[in-house]
């Protein structure tokens, strides 16, 4: 019986060391410290290669490290384990999560029924709660399910956090920051030394902009003091204040590498601060340094931070390459929106990207949420495009502000408008000059630059396409309480009705009406000076009448022509 008693002691202390063990590893898995949580499972796996659980976490170890995934590798261990142990729901559903992730929806969910209908009822949230996390952490996975099997869950084991934190986390997937929110606060009750549930509400308020700032970092500071060694929240706030107080953002970086596994991520926020303070060459000095470090994976974002140095160093050859290589080693899902604008507007430093860089930009404006952001893409594409002089290509991209800003104003219109007129694309640009119209039709400068465009596409005058507008301006400038609102485009539009009366109508006293009121509002107007003493000298007076009803007309100047070139009226005899 000693004997016994000793051996079931002895499983007993065992079980304990193991089951520590695998707590051990999930809690460097809560703290993103990836590493450490692949030695611990590794070891436990080595120690017994049949060892399920271990299995499954390594697996979820190389899933969830989003800046260097190993999605080959999780698949693998998890076909493995599974051939060994084909009874394993929890290897039944890493499997299921893997073909999530390969596009096998159907495939998957066959998966998941198959382990809960194999699972006992008081064990169901044991395999609930990972089958949940599959689908919420999968861009394939269906959150209503995972929430239906978290509730599912929460319902058998009312007291577990960890559900309550993937409730939360599916909730805000879906961009319900409400029912987020609850869950999180319900986590922080069942256990308030778990830092994740506080980081997370804070992550919700700060997407609702700078104004809720006192709310999001007091979470913030909840979370730091429910345990300060959740490395998370020190990288976040390094990132915060990474361009608003690069002290700061210093501070928080110590306290990250401090709280946090050795490797090449740390070397990037540390070569991204020389970035910050503008020493754009020591960066990529650092980068280079970090890459070129034995023994750990690289951080892909060092080829990035070495792309955006290049960029402000001015060196497109080389901002472009390394762009290209980050794109190329980075997990999707972690490139911004950011990254695809700036790689766009790069693309238009070489010759025969325009259609590429529209694909980067525009996925830029799709993937970013922020509406101030998406403008800011349009807008320094456009500037770019303008450097370059491409003004019709810019004034196509300051178009896309008035579908995007659906409270355009002036200057959008402006900046559209202009860049298609003086690019020669008169019709666009007449046609967004109408819009001008339309939405300020007591503003001069809308009638004056649709009269400018319709000059550009009848260059002979003969259709009159610009009489309506420079009309249009004189009607307001007639109507207008301060006068010196339409200063800059009444004497242009004087002048075109000079030519027009003459050139075109064969008006003379018309003319000479619209040239004396050049001479009203500038009595110096050399232009319109020499314009009155050439018509003056017309002499159309001269009349004899044959057989009662025939009228002949003569000129001594004959062969004088009025001509209008950019609102210059010239005054030419033969």
């Amino acid at each position: 019986m000693k004997k016994i008693s000793l051996f079931v002691s002895l499983m007993l202390v065992a079980s304990v060391l193991f089951a520590q063990s695998i707590d051990e590893g999930k809690k460097y898995l809560n703290y993103e410290r990836y590493t450490g949580a692949q030695d611990v499972f590794s070891k436990l796996l080595t120690a017994d290669p049949n060892n399920v659980e271990a299995a499954y976490w390594l697996g979820q170890t190389y899933l969830q490290n989003q800046d260097t995934p190993d999605s080959l590798a999780a698949k693998e261990l998890y076909q493995k384990t599974l051939q060994a142990n084909p009874n394993s729901t929890l290897m039944l559903v890493g499997m299921g999560e893997i073909d999530l992730m390969e596009g096998r929806k159907d495939e998957a969910r066959n998966k998941f029924e198959a382990a809960i209908s194999s699972t006992k009822k008081r064990d169901l949230p044991d395999i609930l709660l990972p089958i949940a996390r599959a689908n919420i952490d999968t861009r394939n996975g269906d959150t209503q399910y995972a929430i239906q099997k978290l509730n599912e869950a929460a319902e058998r084991d009312k007291k577990n956090p960890a559900i309550q934190i993937a409730l939360g986390d599916a909730y805000r997937k879906l961009i319900d920051g409400a029912n987020a929110t609850i869950a999180y606060q319900n986590a922080i009750v069942m256990d308030p030394s778990n830092a994740k549930p506080s980081f997370m509400i804070g992550r919700i308020y700060e997407t609702q902009g700078y104004g809720q700032e006192n709310i999001y970092m007091k979470y913030y500071n909840d979370a730091i003091a429910a345990d300060s060694n959740y490395a998370p929240v020190y990288y976040w706030l390094y990132d915060y204040y990474y361009r608003r107080d690069v002290n700061k953002a210093r501070e928080y970086l110590s306290k990250y590498i401090a709280h946090s596994d050795a490797d090449s991520k740390n070397c990037y926020a540390e070569a991204s601060l020389f970035y910050v303070s503008q020493l754009y060459q020591q960066a990529i000095d650092k980068a280079d340094q970090c890459i070129s470090s034995p023994g750990q994976k690289i951080f892909p974002n060092l080829y990035g931070l070495k792309a955006y140095s290049y960029d402000k160093l001015g060196d497109s050859v080389n901002a472009k390459k390394y762009f290209e290589e980050f794109f190329e080693k980075v997990n999707p899902d972690k490139i911004g929106p950011n990254d695809y604008a700036t790689y766009g507007r790069i693309l238009l430093s070489f010759p025969d990207t325009d259609s590429l860089a529209a694909i980067y930009v525009q996925k830029a404006i799709d993937l970013d949420t922020i509406p101030a952001n998406k403008l800011d893409y349009v807008k320094s594409t456009a500037a770019s495009l303008v450097k370059n002089k491409e003004y019709v290509k810019a004034g196509n991209w300051y178009e896309k502000i008035l579908t995007l800003k659906p409270d355009y104003g002036k200057v959008d219109l402006y900046y559209a408008g202009y860049n298609n007129y003086r690019g020669g694309d008169y019709v666009k640009a007449d046609s967004i000059f109408g819009l001008y119209m339309e939405k300020y039709p007591e503003d001069a400068f809308g009638a004056y630059m649709r009269a400018r465009a319709a000059e550009g596409i009848d260059t002979a005058g003969v259709d009159q396409l610009a009489k309506p507008y420079y009309q249009k301006v004189i009607a307001i400038y007639d109507t207008a309480n301060d006068k010196s609102t339409v200063k800059d485009y009444i004497i242009p539009a004087y002048r075109y009705m000079v030519a027009n009366s003459y050139n075109i109508n064969k008006n003379v006293d018309s003319a000479l009406f619209y040239n004396e009121h050049i001479l009203l509002i500038d009595p110096t107007d050399p232009t319109a000076i020499k314009t009155k003493e050439a018509l003056m000298g017309v002499t159309v007076k001269e009349k004899t009448k044959t057989d009662g009803d025939e009228v002949k007309e003569k000129t001594k100047s004959e062969g004088m022509k009025v001509k209008t070139k950019n609102g210059q009226v010239k005054v030419k005899s033969k």
